[in-house]
């Protein structure tokens, strides 16, 4: 699933190609992409001949602010975006279009999603603002300060790495992150929270908004599904110094990375720099 720097990225592309235009009609091609209660007849009479006020992300949500409320969208694993003028998707390889989007300046706005587990759901600012409240605070905030990253992850004797991926906790940041914050900060995945010190959490502050700084200026990461709009690929998995990286050596102290199961998830990390 897309973590924070990918789903910025895909707002960062579509908000300059999104803002201020209006849905004149929209095609969907598979109905169970709409989210929610509503059929899909519902939210088109809804959502067309509405305005984009803007383009925002929280988590790893897209967020589509329309002048009768907030269009969220769920990427998921395969889900992605191409804006193009016609019925034809401007990239080769958008084989499983969704849904289509066509806009007020003539353009389209396509959702390609090969295995259909994302989607849209329409919610009114009230609901939206009851969605938004179980979400801790962003990481990439000004105002998000070491203090504040221990008092979200000192919460009971979760493992550091389950508590860094709780959305209620710290919001956007998933598997990959993770593991490269913890692995640059020199803690093991699986210390308890409580057993952090105020030394600690500094690091893993500073290491946490390092890795998704980089990542956001490489457009995020690309194994294989991942594109930011209109096909373009990340490039921080050149740059991962553990995730993905099973049995090879540590760019730093030599040792073999290896790859442990927490919550169902891979944690990927050196024994001898995380100890």
């Amino acid at each position: 699933m897309p973590e924070l720097p990918e789903v910025e990225t895909i707002r960062r592309d579509l908000a300059p190609e999104l803002e201020g235009r209006r849905i004149t009609a929209i095609r969907i091609h598979h109905h169970d992409i709409i989210i929610g209660a509503q059929s899909s007849a519902e939210f088109r009479r809804r959502v067309e001949g509405r305005r984009i006020l803007a383009v925002d992300r929280r988590a790893k949500w897209l967020l589509l602010q329309l002048d009768i409320g907030v269009l969220i969208t769920q990427l998921r694993m395969t889900g992605r975006f191409a804006v193009g003028r016609g019925t034809v998707p401007p990239l080769a390889g958008f084989r499983h279009v969704a849904a289509e989007f066509d806009l007020n300046d003539g353009r389209t706005l396509f959702y390609d999603d090969m295995r259909r587990l994302g989607g849209f759901m329409l919610l009114s600012e009230p609901e939206w603002a009851q969605e938004e409240s179980r979400f801790g605070p962003e990481p990439l905030d000004s105002g998000f300060r070491a203090v504040d990253l221990g008092h979200a992850l000192r919460r009971g004797r979760a493992p550091v790495k389950n508590a860094l991926m709780d959305q209620s906790r710290v919001a956007g940041v998933g598997n990959i992150y993770a593991s490269e914050a913890l692995n640059v900060a020199r803690i093991d995945p699986t210390r308890p929270v409580s057993d952090l010190t105020d030394g600690d959490v500094r690091r893993l502050h500073r290491s946490l908004r390092r890795i998704l700084r980089r990542s956001l200026d490489s457009a995020g990461t690309t194994f294989r599904d991942y594109r930011a709009v209109n096909g373009r690929s990340g490039s921080f998995q050149t740059l991962l110094r553990v995730y993905g990286r099973e049995g090879e050596s540590c760019s730093n102290c030599g040792g073999v990375i290896r790859r442990i199961v927490q919550a169902g998830r891979s944690t990927y990390y050196c024994p001898g720099c995380q100890r």
